[in-house]
């Protein structure tokens, strides 16, 4: 297998610097072509217009100026409400995806948080709950049967389990 060489930090360091440099380059080139691009369409769409002429030819150049004004705020007007048009129908189709896909529930998250603090969150800061449960239990002491680790007598046993099950029945 071919092994493959890290870059230093000097020399990433130094691309970078390049990198960035020839960027630079590129965006100054790209204004002085936004520029250059404005100026021509400027040049051949809208001519520097002759005021050596007299009053009525300057109104009539004037009416004609606002005669465009006119239609380009029509076409911005009509692209305006065009947008806001869909803009409108997306939202509904958004509200309609999810519609569609139902609603999803979120994974809950496990909490550890002890039976003290549910009930303080459930019933408020004012109300002082305890859940302290084995503080309420009552004490019972275990008996402990000693048996014998020698081998008794099987039917005494027996006879033991069967007073038992009497106890049960007639109860």
């Amino acid at each position: 297998m071919s092994e493959v060489k890290k870059m230093t930090s000097s020399r990433r360091h130094h691309l970078k610097s390049i990198m960035l440099q020839i960027a630079a380059s590129w965006i100054e080139q790209e204004k002085i072509e936004l520029v250059a691009a404005k100026e021509t369409y400027m040049a051949e769409n809208c001519p520097a217009p002759d005021t050596n002429g007299d009053q009525a030819v300057l109104m009539e150049l004037c009416k004609k100026l606002q005669s465009a004004i006119d239609k380009i705020d029509e076409a911005r007007y009509d692209a305006e409400s065009k947008v806001g048009k869909c803009d409108l129908e997306i939202d509904d189709l958004k509200l309609k995806v999810v519609e569609l896909a139902g609603v999803k529930k979120p994974a809950l998250k496990k909490v550890r948080m002890s039976a003290d603090a549910m009930l303080q969150a459930l019933l408020g800061g004012k109300h002082k709950v305890t859940m302290d449960l084995r503080a309420n239990l009552k004490q019972v002491k275990k008996e402990v049967k000693e048996e014998s680790t020698e081998a008794g007598d099987w039917r005494k046993n027996i006879e033991d389990k069967a007073d038992r099950k009497k106890m049960f029945e007639t109860s």
